[in-house]
């Protein structure tokens, strides 16, 4: 078997996982949610009329998982929280138990197979732990993108707020029509926080509660505006289109600096993509000068030493162009 056919075996193989797991983080789950409420549905419509028995819970529960014992265990533990509220935080349907067998049967996978193409326990070893991050990396990933999202999209719900509060609704059915007339991800959040205080939950907590589902400045703003002028007065309208006014701006300012960033990040996509697409072209052209570069031990331990190395180039470029707006 060629060099080119076991890299591009190889290449395939690492799609389909990837993909595969991408699809398992995000509809299986959901599917799993969704075959479970039709089955309570069924029993509420048949069992509508009867008296809730002795040691049943109203209390609405999290969502299981394929392990539960996993779930109670990592509850318990500072890091489970923390992976509790990024799942909350990034809109997937899953649990942390789902998170954590996925992690381990890709870190296992991800080693057995790098050890059928480089017999090198280290090597096989980072590339399983690679493979092994993938569905905290896609967790995080979809986290920021609803944070983003969600931080386009806050101006939109604070203008919509303040039209309210001028046509003379309380501040408490203004936050209900921008849960019921927003997109996700800022409709849903203020109508778990409209939901909330209706069902009795203090509004101060309940907007504390916004902020810590939403860790964005913006919000934290939006909550202190709101109980100052609870507590002292002021015409919360004129706030909001301030607050909403500053938060456009801003948004033109990132704009302006990801325009001027953009050369040092197409340079750093560059530099990594560069060597790699290099060997690629010398192995076609002259196989038997690249071979001692992967069937060797010293060529091995080069490509590895050279993937760090371009692993840290990368997000050291990342680390200079990134300014803070």
């Amino acid at each position: 078997m060629s060099l080119f056919t076991i890299v591009a075996h190889g290449f395939l193989f690492g799609a389909i996982a990837v993909v595969a797991i991408a699809v398992l983080v995000s509809y299986v789950p959901g599917a799993l949610a969704e075959r479970r409420l039709a089955r309570r549905l069924e029993d509420v419509a048949t069992t509508s009329s009867e008296a809730p028995a002795e040691g049943e819970s109203l209390v609405r529960r999290a969502m299981d998982g394929p392990l539960p014992a996993v779930d109670r265990l990592v509850a318990r533990t500072a890091t489970g929280s923390r992976l509790s509220k990024v799942i909350e935080q990034s809109g997937v349907k899953t649990t942390p138990s789902a998170i954590v067998l996925m992690s381990v049967l890709a870190l296992i996978a991800g080693t057995l197979v790098a050890m059928m193409f480089v017999h090198l326990w280290a090597v096989a070893l980072v590339v399983g732990l690679l493979a092994g991050s993938a569905p905290l990396a896609f967790i995080h990933n979809r986290r920021n993108a609803r944070l983003k999202k969600f931080e386009e999209q806050f101006p939109e719900a604070l203008d919509l707020i303040s039209r309210a509060l001028r046509a003379g609704h309380a501040f408490q059915t203004a936050l209900g029509m921008a849960g019921d007339e927003l997109k996700d991800p800022v409709g849903p959040e203020f109508k778990k926080t409209f939901d909330q205080q209706n069902f009795g939950l203090p509004l101060r907590d309940a907007l504390f509660q916004l902020a810590e589902r939403v860790p964005n400045l913006d919000v934290q703003f939006f909550v202190t505006a709101v109980l100052i002028q609870r507590e002292t007065g002021g015409n919360l309208s004129e706030i909001l289109d301030n607050l909403s006014h500053v938060v456009r701006e801003r948004f033109k300012i990132k704009r302006q600096v990801r325009v001027h960033t953009a050369h040092g990040r197409f340079t750093a996509f560059v530099l990594l993509a560069l060597p790699a697409a290099l060997a690629l072209v010398l192995t076609m052209l002259a196989r038997q000068q690249m071979e001692p570069l992967f069937y060797t031990h010293m060529g091995q331990m080069m490509l590895l030493v050279a993937a760090v190395l371009q692993t840290i180039g990368f997000f050291w470029i990342r680390q200079v162009i990134k300014i803070e707006v």
